[in-house]
């Protein structure tokens, strides 16, 4: 197949790198033009995934209209609160020859505002002649684009046959690609887990322990599953790779931006300098955010993103938000007593 990834950070190139590995078309396409000549030179992004080099066989573009002209699909790699102008700009170089069926989001992050999915900011754009979803799952960029071994998870409104089609063209023996129908659970497991990788790595960097880890990640999940719930995600999604699998991943892998971003807020609770600091985008900060004006709308009781959101935008002190989710009321393990 022909693919075009619009975005070349970290996770846009290994992507790239991957799939023109096991026999695609490929075309990255960098935001810069300066970005764009630097990676074509040097065969590597130094920038965003040093050390990983790629061949020939993998192009890098500079203008989105022929890059898109031949393309099936196009992943979109960029920020998510850039999505909807990338979208756009996607749409005004879509011409009657371009053979452009569907999008797919590699983001993981709401649409800061609108509070919308990746899928529903495409469909606001792109419109109903073109299917929209997610690749997502636990995922270290490096480990793909070095074709370690992974899973991951392909969501697409389109038909299950289309669906299934592009799962089997870009599954391979370093990466099985599982199908779900549920958009939103999906949609949601992969980007709200971003907040609690931020609340690991402030409870790690505190000192916390593992015990204090364990339990931090257990009631995480029961706050992703209820509000997946109220959206009518279902339960089962979020026990696979774009729940658990995905919450796992980014929470205890030290390559973890957000957790990383998490560690750093321990240390010195300055999350503007921090972010100043970087060239990476941590989703986590837009996200918690985005889903704390989400819960507030279902008055849906959501503790850890409620200390999270405290914490990065009304300069609390994380120790004091640990000791306050402590305290709060006893209560059973399950809803359902």
């Amino acid at each position: 197949m022909n693919f075009c990834i619009l975005g070349a950070g970290a996770w846009g190139t290994a992507v790239a790198i991957y799939l023109s590995r096991i026999g695609h078309t490929v075309t990255l396409l960098p935001r810069r033009v300066e970005q764009a000549l630097s990676m074509s030179s040097a065969r590597e992004n130094i920038n965003y995934l040093k050390g990983v080099r790629f061949d020939s066989d993998l192009q890098i573009g500079s203008a989105i209209k022929p890059a898109v002209m031949e393309c099936d699909y196009v992943f979109f790699a960029c920020p998510s609160h850039a999505l909807r102008n990338t979208c756009r700009q996607l749409r005004e170089n879509l011409s009657e020859a371009t053979r452009f069926i569907g999008a797919m989001a590699l983001c993981k992050g709401l649409e800061p505002g609108s509070n919308l999915f990746a899928h529903e900011v495409m469909s606001e754009e792109l419109g109903s002649d073109y299917s929209c979803g997610y690749l997502t799952g636990p995922s270290h960029a490096e480990d793909i684009a070095e074709g370690k071994p992974a899973a991951m998870v392909l969501s697409i409104n389109g038909t299950g046959e289309e669906r299934q089609k592009l799962q089997a063209e870009i599954s391979s023996s370093s990466l099985r690609i599982y199908g779900s129908d549920d958009l939103t659970g999906v949609a949601l497991g992969s980007c709200l887990k971003n907040v609690y990788a931020i609340a690991t790595g402030i409870s790690d960097g505190l000192g916390l322990g593992d015990n204090a880890r364990a339990a931090l990640l257990t009631r995480s999940m029961n706050e992703m599953i209820s509000m997946g719930l109220i959206l009518g995600a279902s339960r089962e999604t979020f026990f696979g790779l774009s729940g658990f699998g995905d919450l796992v991943g980014t929470c205890m892998g030290k390559w973890s931006r957000n957790r990383n971003f998490g560690l750093a807020i321990a240390k010195e609770n300055n999350p503007d300098q921090i972010l100043n600091s970087q060239k990476t985008v941590v989703e986590g900060y837009w996200a918690t955010a985005c889903f704390f004006q989400k819960a507030r709308a279902l008055a849906l009781e959501m503790p850890i993103l409620k200390e999270v959101h405290s914490v990065l935008y009304e300069n609390k002190d994380p120790e004091q938000a640990i000791l306050d989710l402590m305290k709060r009321d006893l209560k059973n393990e399950s809803n359902k007593h």
